[in-house]
């Protein structure tokens, strides 16, 4: 049993998030390199939370060049013990239109230089990633979203492309051939890396257009996609708030039964006496709890 602490891990459009009292900037150090920016410690509505902006404030760093394991891990060091992902997606059905969000319950992941893994060559470990969202903490953001008043749909499997580049037609036809719902460029590794530090994660897509796929529509461009996220920002703001009345109505937070806080107990295939010991140090955030 504990106190939540909120993490957000905010997209796009979303560098301000209303209602925070207390806030101060705190610079963390991680041994995986340099996070996105510093992190803002605050509380909303009594629950205390963090914010890590995505792309730096200014937004300065494209998806490829987030470091998505420093980010993780100062959040980690932060003390969360939830993630909320906030970002903006295109969308690859008819019926998730511009201004919906979308509670993502699946990923596939194209992308292909990203670290994925805080694990690896002196350490090894395997995680499930079969349900890589939380559903109790899906679960109340969808119900957050849903109180904002937004039109939002509780299931979505987001596609993660590379970018920095919009996709081609016959690219985004196909990502529509395997039934993916959006497409983003930020949620992996992100969330292939909180699973790893034993955070439950969860991920709200703010649809800011139609990909490319759909007869009729302009294909998408910066300018209409700044519009949207500029319409979809308050929302998103709302929906934090409301996200954090809700957990805080929910009280005293325990393991969900998902097991993901302790994800980690069977996953470390290396023997003790194999380990790499500096892979070990980089770890003490991260997976401390089983290493030590």
């Amino acid at each position: 049993m504990s106190e939540w602490i909120l993490g957000i891990i905010g997209g796009s459009g979303l560098y301000n998030i209303e209602g925070l009292e207390n806030k101060e900037w705190i610079s963390i150090d991680s041994p995986w390199g340099s996070p996105s920016d510093s992190i803002l410690f605050a509380e909303i509505n009594g629950i205390k939370l963090r914010f890590l902006p995505r792309h730096g404030r200014g937004h300065n760093l494209t998806p490829s060049d987030i470091n998505y394991r420093a980010n993780i891990d100062v959040l980690k060091r932060a003390g969360c013990t939830d993630l909320l992902s906030l970002s903006a997606v295109g969308s690859l059905r008819e019926d998730y239109r511009p201004g919906d969000f979308v509670v993502i319950d699946q990923f596939i992941d194209r992308t292909f230089k990203r670290e994925k893994t805080f694990f690896g060559k002196g350490l090894v470990a395997h995680v499930s990633l079969a349900n890589p969202v939380c559903n109790r903490l899906a679960e109340l953001v969808f119900k957050a979203a849903h109180s904002t008043g937004v039109k939002v749909h509780n299931r979505g499997t987001y596609l993660v492309m590379e970018g920095p580049q919009f996709s081609t037609k016959a690219e985004s036809n196909l990502y529509r051939s395997w039934g993916c719902d959006v497409i983003g460029m930020t949620n992996m590794p992100e969330a292939k890396l909180a699973r790893e530090a034993e955070l439950p994660y969860a991920s709200v897509g703010m649809v800011t257009d139609y990909d490319c796929w759909r007869e009729g529509e302009d294909n998408v461009d910066v300018a209409a996609v700044i519009k949207i996220l500029n319409e979809n920002a308050l929302t998103a703001s709302k929906t934090v708030s409301e996200f954090s009345k809700i957990i805080k109505d929910y009280g005293i937070r325990d393991d969900g039964f998902q097991g993901i806080e302790r994800n980690l107990d069977f996953a470390i295939i290396t023997p003790k006496e194999s380990r790499d010991s500096l892979l070990v140090a980089k770890l003490d955030a991260i997976a401390g709890r089983v290493l030590n």
